[in-house]
């Protein structure tokens, strides 16, 4: 097996980065952080970029693309690509954020994605994300716990047990005070928590601010077996890629792809931005490392041709309370193993050629893996997958570490299978398709 930390510390280095990302933008944040300290150079989009071998990364508002060319590469040396994405559903803070009613204070949120509602309440949360002075300076902020959705009293609704009804604009809404909100000001709290900056509240312009769970990420189960974290849809996928790529450089090889990890923003909305898998940003990435390679547009054709892309995403392990709603004949479980994910409909763009590369990856790395197929009745969700390999025509393959309570404040996965996920990744960058 590659050569990537135990099961044991994976997991727990899987806590400390999601614990430091409660954002997208701070997920990033970290990821060059560790980036540098692999001796990776931060680049500007705006200046110019020389050619050849070294480790790049570049930031792009909420999203991060980090590559390695090797010794020898040339104007046709092929890409091997980990996409991710680093954004999760949750709330996102609206304009004029401070409201309230009764003595309370409360904050103006959005629905951000499809987060699982319920899961939401009662659980202490912070604000997390970027301001931006009118200056165009931005500056991380992330409150720590602050803020709560609590959740009606029984004896209030006497039916709720026999189901939870959730008007997202009634009840999503966050107490984080008392007082009247009129003589508060959640932009000036959110200001005084931007680290190693002062900060005007008066001089922001603009934010992209969420909320996250505060909780630690903890392993847990009879055994130890079992790991419970907000944001594993989809930071399991980040921090495999950003582990595999940082043990990579290391000892690329000559003559090996040109490794790229890819951590999208926006996959939970769509992935239409800038920022997102429906962007430009890999293209323009890629076209600009093959420019410093000296290729003609020929070459670089070439180069996608014999290209490949995983696509990592959680997916599904089977649920042991509702086996009926997935498929009879699969059913993926914690711990054994990422899942290769396919649908006939290209919702994944899984095909028998990226099929047949991920076993032959699986095997050498020693990793076992899994099917995962959605059940005839229920459609499945998608990845950035299938808009890779449109955009690219790149062979694309989605997998993911199995997860159950998808979209829920807290996910759970198997201890084994993030370090599992990133030992192949390790081996799949430096393997030719």
């Amino acid at each position: 097996m590659p050569s990537l930390a135990s099961a044991a510390d994976h997991i727990q280095d899987l806590g400390a980065y999601v614990s430091a990302s409660p954002s997208s933008f701070h997920a990033v944040h970290e990821a060059a952080r560790r980036l540098e300290e692999a001796a990776f150079m931060r680049l500007d989009e705006l200046e110019p970029w020389e050619g050849g071998p070294g480790r790049f990364f570049i930031i792009r508002d909420g999203a991060l693309i980090a590559w390695v060319i090797p010794e020898g590469a040339g104007p046709a040396t092929a890409f091997n690509i980990l996409g991710a994405h680093t954004d999760s559903p949750t709330f996102k803070l609206k304009p004029k954020p401070t409201t309230g009613a009764h003595g309370w204070l409360q904050a103006g949120v959005e629905v951000y994605g499809g987060p699982l509602l319920n899961s939401w309440l009662d659980r202490e949360l912070q604000l997390a994300g970027r301001l931006v002075t009118l200056d165009g300076t931005e500056h991380l902020t992330a409150t720590g716990p602050m803020l709560r959705f609590p959740q009606l009293a029984i004896h209030l609704d006497r039916a709720v047990n026999d189901g939870l009804a959730l008007d997202k604009q009634r009840h999503m809404n966050p107490v984080w005070g008392l007082g009247n909100p009129s003589n508060a000001d959640l932009l000036a709290v959110l200001a005084s928590h931007v680290s190693g900056a002062s900060v005007d509240p008066a001089r922001i312009g603009g934010y992209d601010v969420v909320l996250a769970d505060t909780q630690p990420p903890s392993v847990f189960g009879g055994n130890g077996e079992f790991f419970a974290s907000g944001r594993l849809d989809n930071l399991s996928s980040t921090h495999a890629g950003l582990a595999a790529l940082t043990a990579h450089a290391a000892s690329p090889g000559p003559g090996t792809p040109i490794a790229v990890l890819a951590a999208f923003d926006h996959e939970e909305i769509g992935s239409n931005s800038r920022s997102g898998a429906c962007g430009p940003l890999l293209e323009d990435v890629l076209v600009r490392i093959s420019d410093g390679l000296g290729a003609t547009a020929s070459q670089r054709r070439q180069a996608l041709a014999a290209s490949f892309c995983v696509s990592a995403d959680a997916g599904h392990a089977v649920h042991p309370n509702y086996a009926e709603r997935h498929d009879p004949a699969n059913h993926p479980v914690l711990n054994g193993g990422p899942l290769l994910k396919i649908n006939a409909n290209q919702r994944y763009a899984t095909d028998a050629g990226g099929a047949a590369f991920w076993a032959r990856l699986c095997g050498e790395a020693g990793v076992p893996y899994q099917e995962f197929v959605s059940n005839n009745a229920i459609p499945c969700g998608s990845t950035i997958g299938p808009l890779t390999a449109t955009r690219l025509g790149i062979r694309t393959v989605d997998v993911g570490v199995p997860l159950l309570s998808m979209h829920s404040a807290r996910e759970l996965c198997g201890v084994e299978d993030p370090w599992r996920l990133a030992a192949v990744t390790q081996l799949f960058f430096g393997t030719a398709f």
